[in-house]
């Protein structure tokens, strides 16, 4: 017998079914259903940032639980994981509860749909209601930009090569929230941003935490060099020092980084640097952005230490720069800020210094550069 209370007919939506339902708010227009499907259909197949969202738009409304991003590529060849949409859209409401953000509150997009980052930049529109505004990913977006933008996640190198323009230096400062990823902040760089009357935060993650789990602010009263981890995430050193990463809600089970790490009381932790750049030169252990931090504030070009194997010393330091200073002129300046065991033992002069998509330097290829150019000499 059938309940005369029970409603028949179509089962409740599922999560997945809703998520692939919600509609887009792009440049004050609202795409959904029809309209949001004659948006994909017409550029699914053109080149260029409106092609990649609607690729990415078409793939978000598949009934699949998951779709594939790329791992930003900073220690070796990208490579392309799985993640669950569903945990997508509790990261990005994360973010969007922890900043303040407000249904309508206009976003940027500005980085390659290919990476996490961008891909969790659609995701918040989606699920929390922003204003998405898109521009070109390129090394300074805010060029074409003509609207004024709440929230603005960027890359260090984005924000770097905006502050080398006037116009676009302004726009940086204007925007209401700005999220900078892809990368650790340099000392000028931060120095830069510490009077920026707006919020201006630096994030912590990585393509397997579904971006950010953790931010520090970089001006106000509230500046820090310490991560506070978002709601219903905790963090714990391995054995090996490492920060260990517990975020039920965007990951399964516990994920170990490789970044060296230190948790203050409150559980709020700094990153040291990465096991993986350990550097053992004559039995003495270097950590190459130890090296780096110091040099930071003093050298005026873009420059990367690294390492290539030595017959005496197991393995050395090299610093690579894409300047027009001297190796000689080099070498006292790195002689007088840093201690005597961390000194490179070579300076190559290069045209650039390798970077990933996303701004950070590219280690592998970094060494791998290192590598051949010592073989030259």
């Amino acid at each position: 017998m059938t309940d005369n209370n029970c409603v028949l007919g179509d089962a409740a939506p599922t999560a997945l079914e809703e998520l692939a339902s919600l509609p887009l708010i792009m440049d004050g227009v609202q795409l959904a259903g029809g309209t949001l499907t004659a948006f994909t259909e017409s550029y699914v197949k053109r080149e260029g940032h409106l092609g990649d969202l609607a690729r990415f738009l078409l793939e978000w409304r598949k009934p699949s639980p998951t779709l594939t991003v790329l791992t930003s590529g900073s220690t070796g060849t990208p490579k392309p994981i799985a993640v669950e949409k569903t945990r997508m859209a509790d990261s990005a409401r994360l973010t969007c509860e922890f900043l303040g953000l407000k249904r309508g509150d206009t976003a940027l997009l500005a980085m390659p749909l290919r990476y996490i980052a961008a891909r969790m930049m659609v995701v918040r529109a989606l699920v929390w209601g922003l204003n998405l505004i898109v521009e070109q990913p390129t090394s300074s977006p805010l060029a074409t930009l003509t609207r004024h933008v709440t929230f603005a996640p960027l890359t260090a190198m984005q924000v770097y090569e905006s502050l080398q323009n006037e116009t676009t230096a302004q726009r940086l400062r204007d925007i209401d929230c700005l999220l900078i990823g892809g990368g650790a902040i340099a000392g000028p760089l931060a120095r830069k941003l510490a009077d920026f009357p707006h919020e201006v935060w630096c994030s912590y993650g990585m393509t397997e935490t579904l971006s950010h789990i953790a931010l520090r602010r970089l001006n106000g009263p509230d500046a820090s060099e310490w991560y506070t981890p978002l709601p219903g995430v905790s963090v714990r050193l391995s054995p090996e020092g490492t920060l260990a990463i517990w975020a039920p809600r965007v990951a399964d089970g516990e994920l170990v980084t490789n970044d060296l790490a230190e948790i203050d009381e409150s559980g709020r932790f700094r990153i040291l640097g990465r096991c993986d750049n350990v550097v053992n030169t004559g039995g003495i252990k270097v950590q190459l952005e130890a090296v780096e931090d110091l040099l930071e504030p003093v050298v005026r070009f873009p420059f990367c230490v690294t390492s290539v194997a030595d017959q005496r010393l197991g393995e050395k330091l090299v610093m690579l720069f894409a300047g027009s200073e001297t190796a000689e002129n080099l070498e006292k300046l790195c002689r007088h800020v840093l201690p005597r065991y961390w000194v490179p033992r070579a300076y190559l002069q290069v045209q650039e210094i390798p970077l990933t998509e996303t701004g950070k330097k590219a280690r592998v290829a970094a060494r791998d550069l290192a590598k051949r150019l010592a073989a030259r000499r």
